[in-house]
């Protein structure tokens, strides 16, 4: 019989918390039974094995940026919108290194396609409608925002940018810059 108070979904918090505690790579079934206290059996009536438990943190994690990118874009256009949604992603991966790091899981097609991670695709299409992108332009945009927030972000929590002058946070603003100017001088195609 499970463990009273168990569940999947406090096994996945759990997992998530301990993944920004000590990294992505290091959540197993068997790190998350020890910070129960509980034998790793225990825990398999709630998920399959560390790669069902990873998986759920990379979903949980998707939820989570999407939840915040969709209140930081309500009523929001044009660089302003821009600017707000990079951020979601910067403070989420500042404030959670592990779940951001989990946000990145490869997940199977039929996961991938059920998961949040659509919401932030169609989020960032409709930041891109207010530079007044088609296809395959929108595409191509889509790719180069996600490389370069996740880049930026991963340089930066790497410590990357702490050795030299100018400060991150004023390269961060001038790339946001230029990415808004790139975006409205789109060359078309």
């Amino acid at each position: 019989m499970a463990r009273a108070g168990l569940t999947t979904a406090r096994l996945t918090q759990a997992g998530a918390e301990l993944a920004d505690e000590v990294g992505f790579d290091e959540v197993t079934v068997s790190a998350l039974a020890r910070r129960f206290d509980v034998k790793v059996a225990s825990l398999y009536s709630h998920v399959r094995n560390s790669e069902d438990l990873r998986t759920r943190i990379a979903l949980l994690a998707l939820e989570e940026m999407a939840d915040r990118a969709a209140d930081a874009l309500a009523g929001r256009a044009g660089k302003d919108a821009l600017t707000a949604f990079a951020g979601v992603y910067r403070d989420y991966a500042r404030e959670h290194p592990g779940r951001y790091a989990a946000a990145q899981l490869r997940l199977d097609p039929e996961t991938a396609a059920a998961s949040a991670g659509v919401r932030h695709a169609t989020m960032t299409r409709a930041i891109l409608r207010g530079y007044d992108l088609t296809e395959p332009d929108q595409t191509h945009a889509v790719r180069l925002l996600g490389s370069v927030f996740h880049g930026y972000v991963s340089l930066e929590l790497a410590g990357g940018f702490s050795h030299s002058a100018p400060d991150s946070e004023e390269s961060w603003n001038r790339i946001l810059d230029a990415l808004d100017t790139l975006l409205r001088d789109w060359p078309a195609t």
